[in-house]
């Protein structure tokens, strides 16, 4: 091998070592009490396995993805009898919080020993098990290099009204320019600490906190079929999507 050769190897090699890398965050700490079910919805049946499962796959399935890193509440023993390869890319932290915005940022915390600052954070929702392998890498082509990070996202396409006292309707919202946000919602390491630090409440999600800044998320085409079930009857629309594989 030439000197030249091994100059340019060992300098491929510097390289891919300090590229940041991209570890999932899933919140799942949540009791999901809109579901009226007795246990938490992550982990209600879809198609045979626990909703959240269908996520934790999909993650698994990208070697593009360092780490996935589920976040629990401390009384949550769906996991404890789960032991874990040393070489896994899953990571179970109990660090749920009293917000979803507090449980992202104590797993932040807990993840900060073994990853850069500027290290992608793709934070996931539980209860979105319709995430495609190819949403997520088109998710991930569109930001590794913004300088902000973004969101998958939806554009309305129904007609939005805004109810007053009585539920009667106050007037019509123009849906131009409006979007349904969904997640995963990319963000460096480093900024998405500061956001969910310095935050003045609790955002809804990753991407307020990051507005907040005075920064701008970028939006990225998702799917329908990213929804967030929410209602018993998402879950059965769910299990369409998946049945006949639609994307």
């Amino acid at each position: 091998m030439s000197r030249y050769v091994k100059i340019q190897s060992l300098f491929n090699h510097q390289r891919l070592k300090f590229m940041p890398r991209f570890h999932i965050i899933i919140p799942a700490a949540g009791a999901g009490n809109r579901m009226a079910t007795a246990i938490p919805k992550q982990y209600l049946p879809l198609n045979g396995k626990p909703m959240v499962s269908h996520s934790i796959q999909t993650f698994f399935a990208c070697p593009r993805i360092a780490s996935i890193n589920l976040a629990l509440s401390a009384d949550d023993f769906f996991w404890r009898s789960l032991t874990l390869d040393s070489n896994s890319r899953l990571n179970l932290h109990y660090s749920g919080g009293d917000t979803r915005a507090q449980t992202v940022l104590n797993t932040l915390d807990a993840m900060r020993p073994n990853i850069d600052e500027d290290d992608w954070i793709l934070v996931h929702d539980a209860a979105r098990p319709g995430l495609s392998s190819q949403l997520l890498n088109q998710l991930i082509d569109a930001l590794e290099h913004d300088a902000v990070g973004g969101l998958l996202a939806l554009p309305l396409a129904d007609t939005l009204k805004q109810a007053d006292a009585a539920n009667r309707v106050a007037q019509t919202i123009p849906r131009d320019a409006l979007w349904q946000a969904q997640t995963p919602q990319m963000f460096r390491f480093n900024l998405l600490h500061q956001a969910l630090t310095q935050f003045n409440g609790a955002p809804t999600d990753e991407a307020q906190a990051v507005e907040a800044l005075g920064l701008q998320p970028k939006l990225v085409m998702g799917s329908l079929r990213n929804m967030k079930v929410t209602y018993p009857q998402d879950l059965a629309l769910m299990e369409v999507f998946m049945q006949k594989d639609i994307l």
